[in-house]
């Protein structure tokens, strides 16, 4: 009996090889999609373990970028939100959350942090996230950065606040939407500089807003986004809202 049947498993198993190798080129496609390059920046990408009856159901409820939180993911947007001393950030990292936005929150006390933040050297997380959000005080076209001593001021890559030419030096970007609050950081110098430093877009006022609005505009803008709106969409109508919210501009390439 088992002559008859050793031909037959040999038979069988002749053709295993030839459907693991079909199967090589599915599991390449499978993970095109798991980029965060690609899912967080698109349109309502597929959510991990999505079905297609999910899909579908879901294409029938209100357009968010929601659904694909809904769906399975734990976030549709990534921001690094660096707090210059600025007061309202905390309250900003909240409400972002409600979003479903994933935060990075990151205190800036001197010059070191805020270039390690922004891809420069001395960074050890990973990518800069694709939204920074700079809370700051600012001044001329500059960020204000806080006031050190001596002993500590020495070993920094700069002395005092950053403008123009220190953003081109030491800030290395690839492609952040970098949004700033501080007053007068919407002047095109110092958003040029971080067009330069590699931002896809600078968002920031050319004025100075009050403080809630500050915290207001980054919100507005998310908001928007949250409601599939284009980033050009966002801020036009985060300036048409209003005359103190009409300071902030976009600035792209």
């Amino acid at each position: 009996m088992t002559d008859p049947a050793a031909p037959k498993r040999q038979q069988e198993q002749q053709p295993e090889p030839e459907p693991e190798q079909e199967q090589e080129p599915e599991s390449e496609q499978e993970q095109e999609p798991e980029s965060e390059s690609e899912t967080e920046t698109g349109p309502g990408p597929a959510s991990p373990g999505e079905t297609p009856a999910e899909a579908r159901w879901l294409a029938t409820q209100r357009p968010s970028r929601i659904r694909e939180v809904q769906a399975g993911r734990l976030a549709w947007a990534r921001v690094d939100l660096l707090d210059v001393e600025e007061g309202g950030a905390r309250a900003l990292r909240d409400a972002l959350e409600v979003f479903r936005v994933q935060v990075t929150y990151v205190p800036v006390g001197q010059p070191r942090h805020l270039i390690a933040a922004l891809g420069g050297p001395g960074r050890a997380a990973g990518p800069v996230a694709p939204y920074v959000i700079i809370a700051c005080h600012g001044d001329e076209g500059r960020i204000l950065l806080p006031e050190l001593a001596p002993e500590v001021g020495q070993f920094q890559p700069f002395d005092g606040d950053m403008g123009p030419a220190e953003v081109r030096t030491h800030v290395r970007l690839t492609g952040s939407v970098v949004i700033l609050t501080g007053c007068d950081t919407g002047d095109p110098e110092l958003a040029d500089a971080f067009l330069d430093a590699g931002a896809s877009a600078c968002i920031a006022p050319r004025g100075a807003p009050f403080g809630y609005a500050s915290v207001f505009a980054p919100l507005f803008l998310f908001y928007e986004l949250t409601e599939l709106r284009t980033l050009e969409q966002a801020v036009a109508r985060l300036r048409a809202h209003d005359d103190e919210l009409s300071m902030w501009h976009i600035r792209t390439r």
